[in-house]
């Protein structure tokens, strides 16, 4: 990374809760992190084949922020999930150990880990191990509702989002460009 300066300390985050806004919050964070030449490399645990747009700017913020999908289109049912939503969250792992192993990014995000943990897709442990592995550089970003209390204990930052009220209770469907 020539020509950044890497982080000297990197901390874990947790953004949790059942408040919108989790995905958003680590999303500004690479962003902030573009501006001063930071990378982040960020995993989008069961999200796959939807125009997100953390996609579309993902490709303007090229080479600053890299995502990869690591699921499908689909809702997963948390009480029988499909073994190909089990594969994509274990290929998730697998991605983010490479990612943080090569260490060429000052920012890790894990988008909706804590969802595929509490829908058994991937195990604690490996979770654990990711946060205890990763380089002491590198931010960690870990999101989505539910967080297990033991990747709250290995934080160094937990926010909760708090829903209050949401037009979703009204019937409005994710749109485009304020939700997906």
């Amino acid at each position: 990374m020539a020509g950044a300066k890497r982080l000297e300390k990197g901390f874990v985050h947790v953004y949790t809760g059942d408040g919108k806004g989790k995905t958003t919050a680590a999303l500004g964070l690479a962003c902030r992190a573009a501006g001063h030449n930071l990378k982040t490399f960020m995993i989008l645990f069961m999200k796959g084949n939807i125009e997100y747009g953390e996609l579309e700017i993902a490709r303007r913020l090229a080479p600053f922020l890299e995502v990869r999908e690591m699921g499908r289109e689909t809702f997963v049912s948390k009480k029988n999930p499909d073994p190909i939503d089990v594969k994509w969250a274990q290929d998730g792992i697998k991605l983010a150990r490479k990612v943080l192993s090569e260490n060429q990014h000052d920012i890790v995000i894990l988008d909706e880990i804590n969802v595929a943990l509490d829908f058994n897709l991937v195990e604690l442990r490996d979770v654990l191990d990711l946060i205890r592995s990763k380089p002491p550089e590198v931010e960690l970003v870990l999101t989505g509702r539910g967080a297990h209390p033991e990747v709250i204990a290995a934080a160094d930052l937990v926010t909760e989002m708090k829903l209050v009220k949401h037009y979703y209770e009204r019937g409005i469907l994710a749109r485009v460009g304020i939700e997906r």
